[in-house]
């Protein structure tokens, strides 16, 4: 009589085991998340151009070297792969749920008896199997599998993102490395001019042409000059380093491989962004958190499935003899159907899915909040890198009046025709106009840089990254 509830309750089950309790996620349009149909800054709207691999497009092998290097070796990158295998194995956890539970044991006894003429002794064997299985009837369990999958997209998603934004990294001090040693040219230079500026005024002095104030200015330029140095080398020492901890090295790893001087690296003028709506699908932390959001939504799939009964299914098979050939010979099995049902929590439950809405809907809010920083973030590095274009023009032409009006103060001076003062203020301004030029250049480096990060580039999204193999270590 013990069975018979339960061939009732699985032919109840069948009919009720495509139900999910909650509701259905779908994803939003562009409109409910404010996306504009284009950006309000002057941008290079063309068809979207790929970018998985930006860092070739500034042409400098040395660079290209580096961004790989970081990918293969970079400890953040490496901690990101691990919660990716992570959250992978919360998947196969989750799916597991759907699927029964399988359990078998044997065992083995010997008894011995002691009476006053003797004894006996017996040998007992055992062998038992059982297996359980909840019941999805509600789709809570598959609410389950739903939300991990999602949350497992979303940390794929995680990794990407700080995949491209440890290359943008790379890349961004790479580029104020060169810049800075640009700027320790620049000041190695006009030293060498102030050295020189120095000597001249002093034996203007000593003949008597001008007075020591000639060479007091002279001797106060050249010393804010090599002031200036020790700065620039610190600016320098602390890029490269960061370069080698961001390869995975030790922070002076790189220092002979980057102590030859290159220019600056110069990428593209422009960059085809695409319509908002087709750049925000390159972008990996507004999917991930897209994935959120559905995991979010199947959270309240979870909660609700509590408000409906539960059904577990349960069987075993034991066996036992005083040998082994005899072991089968007595096999009882059992079978066994439980149906239970919450009947007062003192709403706990429905709190419990009040809660989920409320996550969902704060998921929804920074999905949205995700989307727009990501479209202020693309305008922004549209503008800087246009601002650095016309600074750079204009500091070209300061650069060529600079040079002009330095080398007319260096004659007149030399002949007596001018004071220190004004061949003191050209060749300030020269400095300033060359500083200003790697200033821009560097500047126009790095907004590239940050366009490419905020337009996604750096990966391939046109999958969702995947958890590498591991291999096992366990023996098993």
């Amino acid at each position: 009589m013990a069975s018979r509830p339960f061939p009732f309750a699985l032919v109840l089950a069948i009919p009720l085991a495509a139900c999910s309790s909650g509701p259905d996620y779908r994803p939003h349009a562009v409109s409910e998340l404010g996306v504009p149909e284009n950006y309000s800054v002057a941008a290079n709207s063309q068809a979207r151009e790929d970018v998985t691999q930006w860092w070739v497009k500034f042409d400098d092998p040395q660079l290209a070297s580096l961004v790989d290097r970081t990918r293969a070796a970079n400890l953040d990158i490496a901690q990101a792969v691990i919660r990716l295998r992570q959250a992978r194995e919360s998947l196969v956890q989750s799916r597991a749920s759907l699927l029964p539970t399988i359990g078998a044991g044997a065992g083995y006894s010997r008894g011995v008896a002691i009476t006053g003429g003797g004894g006996g002794s017996n040998d007992n064997f055992s062998i038992g199997g059982d297996v359980s299985y909840q019941a999805d009837l509600f789709g809570g369990v598959r609410r389950g599998v739903e939300a991990a999958r999602a949350g497992y997209e979303s940390t794929g998603y995680n990794y990407a993102a700080v995949l491209i934004s440890v290359q943008a990294e790379t890349a961004r001090n790479y580029v104020l490395a060169r810049r800075a040693q640009a700027d320790l040219a620049n000041a190695r230079e006009a030293l060498a001019i102030q050295d020189e500026n120095l000597e001249i005024a002093g034996f203007r002095v000593q003949a008597g042409l001008v007075s020591s104030l000639d060479a007091e200015q002279a001797r106060a330029s050249r010393a804010q000059t090599a002031a200036s140095i020790p700065s620039l080398e610190a600016s320098y020492n602390s890029f490269v380093s960061r370069l080698g901890v961001l390869t995975g090295q030790a922070p002076g790893a790189l220092k002979a491989e980057l102590e030859v001087i290159k220019p600056i690296p110069r990428g593209p003028a422009s960059v085809a962004t695409g319509i908002p709506a087709e750049t925000l699908r390159q972008r990996p932390d507004v999917r991930a958190a897209e994935r959120n959001l559905a995991a979010a939504t199947a959270q309240i799939g979870i909660a609700t499935a509590q408000l409906y009964p539960s059904l577990s299914i349960g069987g075993s098979l034991d066996g036992g003899g005083g040998a082994l050939s005899t072991i089968f010979n007595a096999v009882s099995g059992r079978l066994f159907a439980n149906i239970a049902q919450t009947i007062f929590d003192g709403g706990r439950t429905r709190s419990q899915i009040r809660s989920a809405q409320a996550g969902a809907d704060g998921a929804f809010l920074t999905y949205k909040q995700t989307v727009l920083g990501a479209l202020e973030e693309i305008e922004n590095a549209i503008v800087a890198l246009q601002a650095a274009q016309r600074r750079e023009t204009e500091f070209r032409i300061a650069l060529d009046a600079a040079n002009n009006q330095t080398l007319l103060a260096r004659l007149q001076y030399r002949s007596g025709l001018t004071d220190f003062t004004t061949l003191n203020q050209a060749e300030s301004s020269l400095l300033s106009a060359r500083n200003g030029i790697s200033q821009a250049q560097a500047d126009q480096a790095t907004a590239l840089i940050q366009l490419y990060l905020a337009l996604g580039g750096g990966w391939d999204s046109s999958v969702t990254p995947q958890a590498p193999e591991q291999a096992r270590t366990d023996g098993n």
